[in-house]
């Protein structure tokens, strides 16, 4: 099995030794792990280099993670809709693998996270409309965070756009979980530690 993460920064691992892709590789030594994600890159960059980035690798399983630097950049709500549109259907078109989208982390600050929401929201509208897994790390997030009687700021780096690596965990928690639940439901072949 064969699994193909394209992202930018967060996925990328900034600022951090240990990103929840390579927490993923460790934990699923029986599935190739691929990171084909870059800081910096937003849903324009994944089209623009579909070709070199996803193609050639034909995984099984696609893990697109875009959202933030949309946000924070000049990507209009209406192209990163767009954007992942194009991404999953090129995919799709080619070689057709599951395809899981996920959001990123929740916010402090209200109005950031208002703005940040509404990524989310089209992320889970695409995710919904096309068929896709529909990963909600901020909602998981927020019930760690309760759970544990933590604070948001402990799972961040000095810039809140990015997680640090107790963040990470969470995000490879999350995400191992839906795999896991993929494979007890026979839909992939995931051998975990």
């Amino acid at each position: 099995m064969k699994l193909l993460v394209r992202g930018g920064s967060i996925a990328a691992g900034i600022g951090v030794k240990r990103s929840y892709v390579d927490m993923i590789r460790t934990a699923n030594p029986g599935m190739e792990t691929i990171n084909r994600s870059r800081i910096n890159d937003n849903t324009f960059h994944a089209i623009w280099n579909f070709y070199e980035d996803i193609d050639p690798f034909k995984p099984e399983m696609l893990l697109i993670h875009f959202g933030v630097e949309g946000a924070y950049s000049s990507v209009y709500r209406s192209e990163f809709k767009e954007n992942l549109v194009q991404i999953i259907r090129l995919a799709k078109n080619r070689f057709n693998p599951d395809i899981m989208l996920l959001t990123s982390h929740p916010l402090e600050n209200q109005y950031e996270m208002a703005m940040i929401y509404s990524y989310y929201r089209i992320i889970r509208e695409v995710a919904m409309d096309l068929g896709c897994e529909y990963i909600p790390i901020h909602a998981y997030w927020n019930s760690q965070i309760l759970e544990a009687n933590s604070n948001l700021a402990d799972y961040l780096q000095h810039d809140i756009r990015y997680p640090n690596e107790l963040g990470h965990e969470l995000y490879a928690r999350a995400i191992s979980q839906k795999l896991e639940w993929k494979r007890c439901n026979n839909t992939l072949e995931i051998v975990k530690e």
